[in-house]
């Protein structure tokens, strides 16, 4: 599982990295970056296959549309690559509702005896990167509307695999406008969830502060002495 990640640049930097707009109207309302400590419920820029041109404000955890009220969100986080194409909740999503969630970092929790150490996983260079994502949106009776997201999933690579057994869908650049294209299959879609190359990530130890979802500042991604750190393997 992935439940936390961070998100850290400008709207001008993930305009320019993108080639996506964002909308005036969720600036002012959401103000949604820089943001140190991305959590469940909260709502951070997407792209989806529907309005590839501008960045949208969703809410993480998926509401299938036939949800009865919006508390399935809470268990939907992500969605495991291997069972997309059976499993209710995301099927159809999978199909005709992708989108691109970007990420400059995520956290895993590293698990020693009864402690679990926060690591912090970025690009080896600290760049901005996308995972692959699904989207939703939901009607309530009251006609409440919700859209909302869930982060994809697959087994972790061989970095990744020493702090936990699951990593993001992170894509290659070359294959963010491909995994939104309504004119790809999920065939060939599914090629695209993927470890990503441990070669190309970096994890370190970061503050337990990170648990707290209500800390959110940038001594959050400041790696903590320890005698022994990971890159691509440990020391």
């Amino acid at each position: 599982m992935c439940g936390r990640a961070s998100l850290t640049v400008n709207e001008k930097e993930l305009e320019d990295r993108f080639g996506s707009k964002f909308y005036s109207d969720d600036i002012e309302r959401y103000n949604p970056v820089p943001n140190y400590n991305l959590a469940p419920t909260q709502y951070f820029p997407v792209i989806t296959n529907n309005d590839p041109d501008h960045f949208n404000i969703f809410q993480w955890g998926l509401i299938p549309f036939w949800a009865k009220d919006s508390k399935s969100g809470y268990k939907m986080i992500n969605a495991r690559a291997e069972t997309l194409e059976k499993n209710p909740a995301f099927k159809g999503a999978f199909f005709r509702r992708r989108c691109l969630i970007p990420l400059d970092g995520f956290y895993e929790w590293k698990k020693n005896n009864k402690i679990k150490k926060p690591y912090r996983i970025v690009r080896d260079d600290k760049s901005i990167f996308s995972v692959a994502g699904l989207w939703e949106k939901w009607e309530g009776r009251n006609k409440q509307v919700l859209n909302t997201f869930t982060l994809i999933t697959v087994p972790a690579n061989s970095l990744v695999k020493k702090i936990h057994d699951r990593m993001p869908a992170i894509l290659f650049e070359d294959e963010e406008r491909f995994w939104i294209d309504k004119n790809i299959s999920t065939t060939e879609a599914k090629k695209m969830l993927k470890p990503f190359p441990s070669e190309l990530l970096f994890a370190y130890p970061v503050s337990s502060k990170i648990n707290n979802v209500k800390n959110n500042s940038s001594d959050l991604i400041k790696e903590v002495p320890e005698n022994k750190y990971i890159q691509g393997h440990l020391f």
